[in-house]
């Protein structure tokens, strides 16, 4: 991927606003260009749009390895057990971070207040980014809205506000719950977006799946992260495909929650709790007719998913057309509709 396709601002400082990036459609090897405000044509009434409410937390905070360099924690995921997967990043000149290398076990890390951070043990055996770790001193909730920002990559130009972050969709959750990283292909829409497509009949169907941090250098499959399928949604999505409508996944999140809440008999039934379903081609899918996603990387995991979903055919033409219209990466990018095949002639 050429270094000058990475969006390293927001879409509303590099032009008009959050909807003014472009949008990449694929119907199988078809492809088209559109800008993304044109969401709206290429759907149709009946058709449903599934989103993520997880809202985006302040999940980095400063801190201090015991007797070492100043560190930043990368507060990940929340565990039944009230631990939290954290990953520990050595921090950049610019304001961004590297990796580190994590542990050892009882590794103990000064966070603001006088608390203390205590890794315990490895998320998953034999790797050593993620880590269980306890925190003394109160809730982490609180503390990432007094000392949190937003996490950072060294692909972006500068610190952005946390309401960069969230997305029109974003519920604050009743504990403080959230996500990692912002699920980003429901940046673009705004409430106007929204409303224009309920007005033509689209459907939405809200979901929640709070992600953990992403491996921006490793490309590692996603951990286990808490989802919810709530029972309207559920209802919706199994009458919109009875009565022959398409449901869209805004988001590779959005995917990974439904297929989830799915039987073999592609039902989707109310679900919550954890997941570790990784779709791949070879899994497929059993609900998710179409996808909403940004681009990914070459070694990205989501592009097994968008292969289950698109075909390799289909991805590879896509890809090469992105490329070649210069069509920009991550999560202040541009995004990519893929359609059925089938839909050409409805479109």
């Amino acid at each position: 991927m050429p270094a000058g396709l990475v969006a390293r601002v927001p879409a509303e400082v590099r032009g008009a606003g959050r909807d003014d990036v472009r949008l990449l459609v694929s119907r199988g090897c078809d492809v088209s260009h559109h800008a993304f405000r044109e969401l709206a044509g290429l759907l149709r009434a009946g058709d449903v749009l599934a989103v993520n409410t997880s809202p985006t937390l302040a999940a980095a905070v400063d801190g201090r390895v015991e007797g070492a360099a100043g560190v930043v924690v990368h507060f990940s995921t929340r565990g039944d057990d009230l631990r939290w997967a954290v990953e520990l990043r050595e921090p950049l000149a610019t304001g961004a971070t590297r990796p580190r290398r994590g542990g050892p076990a009882g590794t103990v890390v000064g966070l603001p207040e006088g608390r203390r951070l205590v890794l315990e043990e490895p998320v998953v055996r034999g790797a050593d980014r993620l880590w269980w770790a306890r925190v003394s001193g109160g809730g982490v909730p609180g503390l990432l809205r007094r000392y949190g920002r937003p996490i950072r990559y060294a692909y972006t130009e500068r610190d952005q506000p946390l309401a960069a972050y969230q997305t029109v969709f974003s519920v604050p959750g009743p504990e403080g719950e959230g996500s990692a990283e912002m699920p980003s292909a429901g940046r673009p829409f705004t409430a106007p977006m929204v409303a224009g497509l309920v007005s033509r009949g689209v459907l939405f169907a809200p979901l929640t799946l709070h992600t953990g941090v992403a491996s921006a250098e490793a490309h590692e499959p996603p951990y286990p992260e808490r989802f919810a399928v709530p029972a309207a949604t559920a209802g919706l999505v199994n009458a919109a495909r009875a009565a022959g409508g398409r449901v869209v996944a805004v988001g590779t999140t959005a995917v990974r929650a439904l297929e989830s809440a799915a039987g073999p008999d592609g039902v989707v039934r109310p679900a919550a709790g954890w997941t570790g379903l990784v779709v791949t081609p070879e899994r497929g899918v059993r609900v998710v007719d179409g996808l909403l996603t940004g681009l990914h990387e070459p070694r990205a995991s989501h592009l097994l998913m968008l292969e289950a979903i698109a075909g390799r055919a289909a991805l590879r033409r896509a890809y090469a057309e992105a490329l070649r219209h210069g069509y920009l990466w991550h999560e202040f990018g541009d995004v990519h509709l893929v359609l059925p095949e089938e839909s050409v002639a409805q479109a």
